[in-house]
């Protein structure tokens, strides 16, 4: 007998495509999206944003109960995974108090200030998803946010560096476009 293969690749495809990478990731994306707002909003509105880590903390304890709920068994467990995601959270949103408080914040900027909450932001989620094996995803999200912090720090300090290498490529460009138009008599 001759087991045929279906011509309808779809399903294969489907798993690995676009639309089911967002449908199956989409609360890690949330949590990449709301944190690099997060720093940006923190640049511009500096009295803002202890109210918005505040906020977003109990936002990444409710996706990270909420990816891991499937993983554990039982009712005391779902409890346990509560709990200790809870205090863990309690705790990452008590030391960006520390860093936000009017004394510490008087010695740093805002930028620096977005950076550093950026980098509790970064490390209770790398712990947050350590604390179980199923969520290596949210470890990854902590892990990129804490790249992140440098990429950020650079691109604000090379801001000026990028825009006039910019200028100049674009300066070059528009000469050279002028000066094949000029060759062919447009």
């Amino acid at each position: 007998m001759v087991d045929y293969e279906s011509d309808d690749d779809r399903s294969k495809v489907s798993r690995f495509g676009l639309r089911s990478f967002l449908m199956r990731d989409w609360p890690y994306i949330v949590m990449l999206v709301l944190a690099i707002f997060g720093v940006a909003y923190g640049s511009v509105a500096p009295q803002a944003m202890t109210n918005y880590w505040t906020i977003l903390c109990p936002v990444f304890a409710i996706i990270c109960v909420a990816t891991q709920w499937r993983d554990v068994e039982g009712p005391e467990a779902h409890w346990h995974l509560i709990w200790t995601q809870a205090l863990h959270w309690i705790a990452v949103i008590l030391a960006m108090y520390l860093v936000l408080l009017v004394n510490v914040k008087q010695m740093m900027n805002a930028d620096a200030s977005a950076l550093v909450v950026l980098t509790l932001l970064a490390l209770g989620t790398c712990t947050a998803g350590i604390r179980h094996a199923a969520g290596w995803r949210v470890c990854l999200v902590g892990v990129i946010l804490g790249l992140g912090v440098p990429a950020i720090a650079w691109l604000e300090r090379s801001t000026l560096l990028l825009l006039l290498i910019t200028t100049v490529l674009l300066s070059i460009a528009v000469l050279y476009v002028m000066h094949h138009r000029r060759e062919r008599g447009y």
